[in-house]
């Protein structure tokens, strides 16, 4: 049975997780942020081509692993994932643009409820606002409709980054994805393979349009969201074939 401490954190080695690439501009104020929590910070640094590197220099007191090319967000959090396994019992991740506040971190590991090993989401609250992209508001009605026709959980934000992994279960999912939709095939795979998926509210803050740096690319992320639901929808339908023989 997972202990629970004084602060109602449950017990366990918690460790923060910041996948980055050309955020050199806002990156150090999140590190700065999550290292107040007073839990190991890791940044991976997925190929950055700005001042990201220098920026991460200039920080103590954080563990940095580097992608000499930029390999995709979920390639980032598997570098990451990996290196902490045996360190840390649970990896929060969170995103390096500044939307997500990380003061929020310790109300979403109090949600991990007594004896489970789940995954937990930090469902943004006030998406309406007038700042947030409308890829956002869109890409999050798609994605929660086509995770759940996977068989995977009923969620209302199956996109969001700020996340509580626990380790080393998330490392044996096999998800296949190595960029933005390694993290709503993981959230399949997860309920395949039983490991509960809740959700905890957070804060969320987008920069005005003009100062805001995405690497969201709308065609080509589409194509590849629905490569990636195809495969799963594929891999739900033979499944039990396969469990069978």
């Amino acid at each position: 049975m997972t202990a629970v401490t004084s602060s109602g954190i449950p017990a366990g080695r918690f460790a923060v997780l910041i996948p980055v690439y050309n955020h050199a501009g806002g990156v150090v104020s999140v590190i700065r942020r999550a290292l107040a929590l007073g839990w190991p910070v890791w940044v991976v640094d997925d190929g950055s081509t700005d001042g990201t590197a220098t920026e991460l220099s200039r920080v103590e007191g954080i563990t940095v692993l580097k992608h000499e090319k930029n390999r995709g967000k979920g390639a980032a959090l598997l570098t990451g994932f990996t290196a902490m396994a045996g360190k840390a019992d649970w990896a929060v991740t969170l995103d390096a643009d500044g939307q997500h506040d990380p003061a929020d971190i310790p109300g979403m590991i109090r949600a991990i409820p007594t004896g489970l090993r789940p995954i937990v989401i930090g469902r943004r609250e006030g998406m309406a606002g007038g700042d947030v992209p409308w890829t956002s508001r869109f890409g999050r009605g798609f994605s929660n409709f086509w995770v759940r026709a996977a068989g995977g959980p009923v969620l209302s934000d199956s996109q969001s980054g700020m996340r509580v992994y626990p380790l080393p279960e998330t490392l044996a999912l096999g998800v296949r994805a190595r960029r933005f939709q390694f993290e709503v095939e993981i959230l399949v795979r997860a309920r395949w393979e039983g490991i509960p998926v809740l959700e905890a509210p957070v804060r969320v803050s987008y920069a005005p349009g003009s100062k805001r740096i995405s690497h969201f690319r709308p065609f080509i992320d589409f194509c590849r969201n629905s490569e990636t639901f195809t495969r799963l929808i594929f891999l739900r339908i033979i499944r039990p074939i396969l469990i069978r023989k």
